[in-house]
């Protein structure tokens, strides 16, 4: 899952007269440019879209991997790998094998030299505006018929930047002009604060192979173009891509993929989310303009729709809790959720389960199942519990949290079908082998749609569905030698003459 970190683009002239290579969608006859009015430019369909159908795939115009990440992920494809090959030159990039090293050495070969040279590789931040530049140099006589943006047209909000941010920026810039090689083409200040902008407006999470973890951070600008909506038409995913597909425009190691989450009519506007929807209109708005400079005006936005049921606290006889009933419970749940992620952090799993022990007690006759609050709690306790193997109790809250998330995301959700899934498998290890697999056929049918059949994470779905199919027939046929054959799998015990693989 990825976190999506891009933002609408308004159009603008080029701060400096450098010819860019012009990107290209790959399936450039389904969308359009259009105006937007306020928002700036928009995409918008030529054709009539249906749920599940992608409406275009964009290859990363640049990508790197973490600061965090370099030593376990493949600085070609993005997969991890538990003993990459290492750049016995820059002894700074890490690969799968040879192979992906080959594959990479149009992309590395300057940022080789130029660590190298300075001795040491500098943050993320600027090796992304490096590739971005190099990548620049290499492709200024390209031109596709198909253009829809350039990296001069995007935004950067440079003016629209709080100090703090201004001043990350100005290092960013400083550290930039050390690291770029003096015989490489120079660029001014003023352009190369453009580009660090439009990587801070635009720079899009990329995920490893299993689409379940962060890994990195690339830079898509068609994707720039398709404007934000808390309750979008379509979702963005990662998918490394088909290496045996016949059309070689699959074969990107790093491409996303725009996919409409229902039927969408010929002429309207595409659009994603760029932050959660499981927080009130006004926090979201708040998020989207500190960090996208925008004040959204969408229709959930502006009528507060399900802003009731996040808040919502619970009823008895017809009766609510008393305002500051409900007041003592939220600012409890506050700092339960601080200290809980302070314990977290510090690998500190029972304090964990206790202190959301203690805000559940709070919590429960107060705040109704649909309150953020309360769904965030089960959240955490149902993964820290699943993570020390405690099932039935982790299956208990995963339930209740997917009944509140089913009231409130979409029902394709992307975070709602990976949420579901997580839940199933809870299910499924606590032994509750119906509810689990209900909840793992539910995950499929979304991310049939968010992510498409061919995605890593489908393809496991695919495979728990098929497992949990037949460990639920032979429960309906047998529920007493299907508890001993688990248990029998659980503790390795023999059954009968051998043991259960």
């Amino acid at each position: 899952m990825h976190c999506v970190q891009f933002h609408p683009q308004q159009q603008q002239q080029p701060v400096a007269p450098v010819c860019l290579h012009e990107m290209t969608l790959q399936k450039k006859d389904a969308v359009e440019v259009f105006a937007a009015g306020e928002k700036g430019r928009g995409l918008r369909t030529t054709k009539e879209m249906q749920a599940g159908e992608v409406v275009f795939t964009e290859a990363s115009f640049a990508a790197v991997v973490f600061d965090s990440q370099y030593l376990q992920v493949c600085h070609n494809c993005f997969r991890r790998q538990a003993s990459p090959h290492r750049c016995a030159q820059c002894k700074f990039a890490y690969y799968c094998d040879r192979t992906c090293q080959r594959a990479a050495w149009e992309e590395h070969k300057l940022e080789c030299t130029a660590i190298r040279q300075q001795g040491r590789a500098p943050s993320e931040n600027v090796r992304l505006a490096a590739r971005t530049l190099w990548r620049m140099q290499r492709h200024t006589s390209k031109i596709s018929d198909g253009q829809l943006t350039t990296l001069d047209l995007l935004e950067d909000h440079i003016s629209d930047m709080a100090p703090e941010d201004l001043k990350e920026l100005e290092v960013d810039v400083q550290k930039f002009l050390e690291y770029w090689p003096r015989n490489n083409k120079q660029f001014g200040v003023e352009y190369i604060s453009h580009i660090f902008g439009v990587i801070k407006c635009n720079g899009f999470t990329v995920s490893d192979q299993k689409g379940l973890q962060a890994v990195g951070v690339g830079i898509f600008p068609n994707l720039c173009l398709v404007n934000h909506d808390c309750w979008p038409n379509c979702t963005v995913i990662l998918n490394h891509g088909n290496q045996t597909a016949l059309d070689t425009a699959l074969h990107s190691q790093r491409r996303i993929e725009l996919r409409a989450l229902g039927k969408i009519a010929e002429g309207e506007e595409l659009t994603v989310s760029y932050v959660d929807f499981l927080n009130v209109s006004k926090d979201r708005q708040q998020l989207l303009k500190q960090q996208y400079y925008f004040h959204c005006k969408c229709e959930h936005c502006s009528k507060g729709i399900k802003d009731d049921l996040m808040i919502a606290v619970k009823e008895k006889d017809g009766k609510k809790p008393s305002a500051e009933l409900v007041k003592e419970v939220t600012d409890f749940s506050v700092q339960a959720l601080v200290k809980i992620e302070e314990a977290r952090t510090t690998g500190n799993f029972h304090e964990v389960i206790k202190i959301c022990h203690e805000c559940l007690e709070k919590q429960e006759p107060v705040l109704a199942d649909t309150h953020l609050y309360l769904l965030r709690v089960l959240r955490i306790a149902s993964e820290v519990l699943s993570y020390l193997q405690i099932f039935q109790e982790a299956a208990e809250y995963a339930r209740r949290m997917m009944e509140g998330y089913t009231k409130l995301y979409h029902p394709n959700n992307a975070q709602l079908g990976m949420a579901t899934m997580r839940a199933g498998v809870i299910h499924w290890h606590a032994g509750l082998i119906e509810a689990g697999h209900g909840m793992i056929c539910k995950a499929y049918a979304i991310l049939m749609i968010t992510h498409g059949p061919h995605h890593p994470i489908t393809k496991d779905l695919e495979s728990m569905r098929t497992q949990t199919e037949m460990e639920l027939r032979l429960f309906k046929e047998n529920e007493h030698v299907y508890h001993s054959m688990r248990e029998a799998v659980l503790s390795s015990k023999p059954i009968g003459g051998g043991k259960v693989q």
